[in-house]
């Protein structure tokens, strides 16, 4: 599916230039017109609170403040302004470990370097098409970390049943949607 996506704000950091410039080509060349770059972490949270970008992408290995680091912030610091933005993190490391690790930090995607442009439109996309609703308990806001959802479970302590898990009432639900919605809504347009 193709969407109209000069609207949407991305906010690329990484702190390898080459690949910086690389990835703002790609999105570039994808139809996006207003895409930040941070070389830091730092400045790319002080460049996320200024403009609130609908997309977040970030390296993970970066000095001083890393991509998970960047990812806290957004999702906890009081200074964020849309702490329910898709974060998509890049690295070159695939282990299981380190994408559970990423995933368990509040990241949204985890798209793997070297990657094609298809594989960063694929992952956009997915963001798009797919949202997720967000959880906040105690140690974590984030994301929902379950990829699959199984109706059958009957059992005591199921989320959707006691509360933790968001059921599309709640306000974090409807925030994490309408963040979502205002990229979809702005940008998304299908091509005959």
């Amino acid at each position: 599916m193709a969407y109209k996506l000069e609207n949407a704000r991305v906010l690329v950091v990484d702190d390898m230039p080459p690949m910086l410039s690389l990835t703002k080509s790609l999105l570039n060349i994808a139809g996006f017109k207003n895409v930040l770059t941070a070389g830091s972490g730092e400045t790319a949270f002080d460049l996320f609170c200024r403009e609130s970008p609908d997309l977040v992408i970030t390296d993970w290995i970066m000095e001083p403040m890393d991509g998970l680091e960047l990812v806290e912030r957004i999702r906890t610091d009081t200074m964020s302004p849309d702490r329910y933005v898709p974060v998509i993190v890049m690295s070159g490391f695939s282990s299981r470990f380190r994408v559970e690790t990423a995933r368990d930090r509040g990241v949204t995607e985890f798209l793997v370097k070297p990657f094609m442009a298809k594989d960063l439109y694929a992952k956009i996309e997915h963001v798009i098409e797919h949202p997720r609703q967000f959880v906040e308990a105690e140690q974590f806001f984030g994301p929902d970390r379950r990829r699959r959802r199984r109706g059958d479970y009957e059992g005591p302590r199921r989320r959707e049943d006691d509360g933790a898990y968001g059921t599309g009432n709640s306000a974090t639900d409807k925030r994490a949607a309408d963040t979502l919605r205002k990229l979809v809504e702005e940008t998304r347009k299908r091509t005959q």
